[in-house]
């Protein structure tokens, strides 16, 4: 259960062959430098070739860097107390640093070349496979200050922006509640916020409150100073919306983004009632935030991680047999950490050694169906990576939405067999409920740090929030995103929420929704097409990093995502869920 990370650089952070891996990245990101400098904007298309060996390059530093910050990463999670890894990641960030003005010297040079010019440049061969990545660059570069500001803003944000989320890092890392006689890490301990003991629940959730709680003004620091440091970057630059970046970044619409939220919200009260059958099955009046995820019937069932793996390898096989090839391959050469134990990072994630053409998947596994489900999506990225594995490095770069199509596709499948093999009512409703609570999360959680941050960036703006108006405002998010249908709520989210402190990935929210909802599509038309669907599948993951969403939707699926039906299609897929559950409840 747990990783082996040697196959990637041998002696963890101590590791000589990360050592001279990171020196030889330093020599080829001069080199990439170098290329950079003299480079003037082409005048013709002649000059193709010129380009295309700065992108040949490019592509050399942005896998090896991705491949030095995903080990670094690694080192973190398993063990939040490795000061060398720490150090480690500032060198990470630096070097990164280094190669995003590298990058703005590039990219403020191709917004100089002539538009007729540009389109002959892209026809070339040896630049056509990169062109929607190198378009989009160039189409952002206008977007951006001059090169010394831009350069400006990149040194600064070593210090200046990204240490704030190192800093919350590191003081999570230093957090943990006493339960039952055991220390455990915050990550451990909201494990048990699942347990069927209510009392359990709730004693966790109030030793987490006041864990979050003393610390809660070092939590502010970090979330204003960083928030600070975004909105300044967005004034300067002239952004009035502090969703262009995310937008942007996702290769979405603010119109798919609207008419996604807009179908959430005409949907949202159908799970009302589900949501008051819940608290009355627990034996209460109302559910508090601590309840929603509280199992129900018998998923205090717990499946060994042997089992967990088996089941999901046997479950992908019936979908794609690549995809099951590959998930035993990742199980047998130890690409997954999931031991339960103190001094680990809370959460889960999956991260990709490009360079390798490997991926390692991190997560605590203590055997429950949500468990089994978070393993399974982890491996749905980790397969997504794999397929791509072939393309150019920039073709590689997919966003989150996307990549959380792939992830949430492979829980589904999970969720769906589990569905399936149940052995009697009792289990069924269990696992329904598990699905249908998976809805309630992307709908009303997600929907709830998406209100939130939309609004605290607009207080931010006329100065910093204080820790007790963030709570407020958390607060009055939850409360409109689940319909003032809980007792009690969680305050201090936006303070355990890790999604909120990233630096590289604004709004980490609403890609989530997005790609549950994606996803309902695609399996749609899976389960109408059978396993024939694999290869479609696999070419629909390709284009997610040289696509626009509404692009790669049109081409794959045949559907237009800025328009409420499609969303209303998906929403009908999960409310089957909910209509079933329902209806099985009434029976037991």
């Amino acid at each position: 259960m747990t990783w082996n990370l040697d196959t990637i650089f041998s002696g963890g952070s101590e590791s000589e062959e990360l050592h001279r891996y990171v020196k030889q990245t330093e020599e080829d990101l001069s080199r990439l430098e170098s290329l950079i400098q003299p480079f003037s904007a082409p005048k013709n298309v002649e000059q193709a070739k010129e380009l295309s060996e700065i992108t040949d390059h490019m592509q050399v530093v942005m896998k090896e860097l991705s491949e030095i910050g995903s080990f670094v990463g690694c080192l973190n999670a398993q063990d939040v107390h490795d000061r060398k890894a720490s150090q480690w990641q500032s060198k990470r960030t630096e070097m990164g640093a280094r190669f995003d003005n590298a990058m703005t010297a590039f990219d403020q040079k191709l917004v100089q070349v002539d538009d007729t010019i540009w389109k002959s440049l892209l026809s070339e061969p040896a630049l056509s496979d990169v062109a929607f990545v190198l378009d989009e660059r160039r189409q952002k570069a206008k977007d951006l200050l001059e090169l010394r500001q831009e350069s400006l803003i990149n040194d600064l944000s070593v210090d200046g922006y990204h240490a704030w989320g190192q800093m919350y890092d590191t003081l999570v890392g230093k957090l943990s509640i006493t339960q039952g006689g055991e220390e455990l890490s915050v990550g451990q301990a909201a494990n048990h916020l699942s347990s069927s003991d209510r009392q359990v629940r709730k004693e966790v959730f109030d030793k987490l409150q006041t864990a979050w709680g003393d610390q809660v003004d070092l939590f502010s620091e970090t979330l204003n100073h960083l928030s600070g440091f975004r909105l300044q970057t967005y004034k300067h630059r002239g952004w009035d919306s502090v969703l262009k970046e995310p937008l942007d970044y996702n290769r979405m619409s603010k119109k798919t983004l609207d008419a996604m939220w807009e179908t959430i919200s005409d949907y949202k009260h159908r799970y009302i009632p589900y949501l008051n059958k819940k608290a009355s099955m627990l034996g209460m009046d109302k559910l508090s935030f601590y309840d929603v995820e509280a199992p129900i019937g018998s998923t205090d069932q717990k499946m060994s991680y042997e089992e967990g793996a088996a089941f999901i390898v046997e479950q992908f096989r019936k979908f794609s047999p690549k995809m099951a090839a590959f998930a035993e391959m990742a199980f047998d050469n130890q690409w997954i950490e999931a031991e339960d134990r103190a001094g680990k990072q809370p959460g889960g994630f999956c991260t990709s050694f490009p360079d390798s053409e490997e991926t390692r998947i991190f997560m605590t596994y203590s055997g429950t169906p949500s468990n089994v489900a978070t393993l399974a999506h982890e491996l749905g990225h980790a397969y997504h990576q794999h397929v791509m594995n072939d393309l150019p490095v920039l073709n590689q770069g997919y966003a989150m939405n996307v990549a959380e199509t792939a992830s949430t596709f492979a829980e589904m499948i999970v969720a769906d067999a589990a569905v399936k093999h149940a052995s009697n009512d009792e289990e069924k409703l269990a696992l329904l409920e598990d699905k249908v609570q998976r809805s309630v999360a992307f709908f009303m959680n997600i929907h709830a740090r998406f209100l939130f941050e939309t609004r605290f960036y607009e207080e931010r703006k006329e100065g910093t929030v204080s820790a007790e108006r963030l709570n407020e405002l958390m607060t009055e998010s939850q409360k409109e995103a689940y319909m003032e249908s809980l007792d009690e709520y969680d305050p201090t989210f936006w303070a355990s929420k890790l999604h909120f402190h990233i630096t590289d990935v604004p709004f980490y929210n609403f890609p989530y929704t997005f790609g549950y909802l994606f996803s309902m599509g695609i399996y749609a038309r899976a389960l109408e097409v059978g396993q024939g669907f694999e290869d479609q599948y696999n070419e629909l993951l390709k284009d997610t990093g040289r696509m626009k969403v509404e692009d790669l939707a049109k081409k794959h699926l045949g559907v237009d995502i800025e328009q409420k039906a499609f969303w209303e299609n998906a929403l009908e897929l999960c409310v089957a869920d909910l209509e079933e559950f329902m209806k099985l409840a009434e029976t037991l």
